[in-house]
């Protein structure tokens, strides 16, 4: 990891691939990744960890299976979520978007229990960022 500021616009125009997170530094055990999005994602769920979302550009969808039923939350620019552990959810950009997430390192972007993977998610823990 650097030791110098790190600029998320660059670290986002650096890569294209989409629902593939780019880990731009750490704290502590935590990776804090970027990635592109849009389209859908897949249904998954993380058995022990939340997971933390920051919309930097455009607009996030979650849908979210809880206790109660089924709801979606909307993410505009700017708002913050966090996904409770053991919440099964699907994260969708119909317009895309960048984001930003805080997980446990090692925490799989497809969560410990998923539906089939489509080509255009790539199942990572996260990749380097290009430097």
């Amino acid at each position: 990891m650097s030791n110098e500021p790190i600029s998320l616009a660059k670290a986002l125009a650096s890569f294209d691939a989409l629902w593939s997170p780019r880990i731009v530094t750490r704290v502590n055990d935590y990776d804090v990744r970027v990635a592109k999005v849009a389209g859908e994602h897949v249904w998954h769920v993380h058995d022990d960890t939340d997971e933390f979302f920051l919309v930097l550009d455009g607009e996030l969808h979650i849908a979210l299976r809880e206790p109660a039923g089924e709801r979606t939350v909307l993410l505009p620019q700017g708002a913050v979520f966090t996904v409770p552990r053991g919440v099964e959810h699907k994260p969708h950009a119909p317009s895309g978007a960048a984001i930003l997430m805080f997980e446990p390192t090692g925490t799989p972007s497809v969560g410990d229990r998923h539906d089939d993977l489509p080509d255009h998610v790539d199942a990572t823990t996260g990749h380097p960022l290009a430097t």
